[in-house]
This record gives C-alpha cells, sequence and structure tokens, in this order.
C-alpha cells in the first residue's frame, strides 16, 4: 500500500487510490479513481490530467472518502455517483435499477441506423428499467411516440425522473409482460426490449459488483423460452403489420430465440455486437 501523503493532490489521490482498488481487487482500479475523483471536483475524467499539481480540500476529500470506500467493496461506479453516460444522454441510476450497458447503446445505433429517417412513428420499449432505450431513441427522435412499460415500481419512478431529466415525452406503464394489461388498443411500428437472459445457474460466474448490487429481477430470468416467447406473444398482439421488433440477447441462447421467431413465421436475422458476440434480434412481423 503506498504511504498515504501529507497532502492530498489530484496525482497523490489517483496513485494512492490505484494501490488501493489494486489491493481490494476492485476492476480497473485506475479508471475508478477517475471516475470518482472526476465526479467530485466536477471535471471530465480527461481533465484530472491537466491538474495533478492541484490540492483537494477538506471538503473534497471529504466527499470522497465515503465513495473510496464503497467501490473497495466492488460497488458500481455508477450507483456510487448516481448516474452514467447512455448514448448522448445522462442517465440517473440507483440500486434496485439495471446499469445500462454499453451493448444496449448498439442497439439504439442499430435502431436508428435502420429507422432515423422515419420523421413519426410509434415505439414501445418493454422492461424499460432506468428508461434508457425509449429516453435515447426520443431524443434522437423527437417526431417519434415513444411509450415503455415496467414491472418494477422503483425502476419506473427512475425512469420517469430520467425522461424529464433529458427533457424527453415518454409514456410510461406499470406492466407485466407476461400478462400485459396497460397497452389497450396502442399498435406499434416497433418494439424494443433487453429483458432478463441471465439463467441463474450462471450466478455464480458474474462479477461481484454484478451479482451482489444489480437487481436480481432485470438480470435473470428462469427459461429463455419462456422469456422469449413471452416476447413473441405481446409481439404478435401489439405491433402493427410488417411492424419491427428489436431484442438484445443472451449469446449462447441468440439461436435459440431467432427460432422462436422463425418457428412464428417472423422474418429474423441475429446480429453481433462489437466483441463479435450474437447479441440481438431483429424480427418482422409476418
Amino acid at each position: 500500500m503506498s504511504k498515504v501523503p501529507s497532502v492530498w493532490t489530484v496525482l497523490s489521490m489517483l496513485e494512492w487510490a490505484t494501490d488501493f482498488f489494486e489491493q481490494k481487487q476492485v476492476k480497473s482500479p485506475r479508471f475508478s479513481i477517475e471516475w470518482l475523483l472526476a465526479h467530485v471536483l466536477s471535471i471530465k475524467r480527461l481533465d484530472l490530467y491537466l491538474a495533478y499539481d492541484r490540492p483537494l480540500s477538506s471538503e473534497e476529500l471529504e466527499e470522497l472518502r465515503p465513495m473510496v470506500k464503497r467501490r473497495s467493496a466492488h460497488e458500481p461506479l455508477q450507483y456510487i455517483t448516481g448516474e452514467t453516460d447512455f448514448h448522448h444522454i445522462r442517465i440517473k441510476v440507483q440500486p434496485g435499477v439495471l446499469i445500462p450497458r454499453q451493448e444496449t447503446e448498439q442497439l439504439v445505433d442499430w435502431i436508428l441506423e435502420l429507422h432515423g429517417d422515419v420523421e413519426s412513428l410509434k415505439a414501445l420499449d418493454v422492461g424499460t428499467g432506468s428508461g434508457c432505450i425509449p429516453i435515447a431513441l426520443k431524443h434522437a427522435r423527437p417526431g417519434w411516440k415513444v411509450f415503455a412499460t415496467e414491472i418494477s415500481q422503483d425502476a419506473l419512478t427512475i425512469a420517469k425522473k430520467n425522461a424529464d431529466y433529458n427533457e424527453t415525452d415518454v409514456s410510461f406503464y406499470k406492466d407485466d409482460l407476461f400478462y400485459p394489461e396497460s397497452l389497450g388498443n396502442h399498435k406499434f411500428n416497433l418494439i424494443i426490449s433487453n429483458p432478463p437472459y441471465i439463467h441463474p445457474d450462471e450466478k455464480n460466474s458474474l462479477e461481484d459488483e454484478v451479482k451482489k448490487y444489480e437487481p436480481e429481477l432485470a438480470l435473470f430470468c428462469e427459461s429463455t423460452q419462456k422469456m422469449y416467447r413471452a416476447l413473441e406473444d405481446l409481439c404478435s398482439k401489439y405491433l402493427q403489420t410488417k411492424g419491427s421488433v428489436f431484442l438484445e440477447l443472451h449469446e449462447d441462447h441468440a439461436q435459440e430465440v431467432l427460432h422462436i421467431f422463425q418457428e412464428g413465421s417472423w422474418e429474423a436475422i441475429v446480429k453481433n455486437d462489437y466483441s463479435g458476440k450474437p447479441r440481438f434480434l431483429k424480427a418482422k412481423k409476418p
């Protein structure tokens, strides 16, 4: 462990905390302290390198110390600072709400790539969590009418706050994928979902910051068949003719989900994420 300096500067904190996090086996130790320190100082992470000699005030140290302690216990950075970036917007997160992933940004990119020239359509996000998908779509395409459902009241509350925070008009409903009741006679051009797709027997293989802190309701499903057949049923009911569904998938079960939709005569394809893993499905209603 590095010696505690007599005067804390940006550089000495970066060096000491990196070493401390390494001792605690925290993922990405240097990045972790950069994230926390930039948040406390209200500057961009890269700007830390222009402020190496800047002394930290007692107030800044008082704010930073509990954050460092929480990170040393492997709590996700996004929960500690209460926010994260997602597809050109800022999303508030807290325990009980799934942290948006980079892969999900790729899903939004794909949707906009294929439908970005459409000025007006109706889109639904099923199981919205923090609201990151519908808010990002509405932010990118203000003319779209965007809706979202979520079974967790905690997540729904955060999603509504995020829509207000990003000045986007999204219609939210509390609803259950397996027993949808709130959508009435709505018909959508697009239906999107990043559902829970990890099997419970995979839990021990997950990193501590995921399995100890993120909500199990948003992570785990007991059956790929049950989850994605429910989504196929919902899309069959609420998607307009020739409408499209976009789903995020477990890389190990992509072909299984593809088969579910092909069985229903959907025109379906699977797309890889940037890591080359089968991650997304697009299907057009027959």
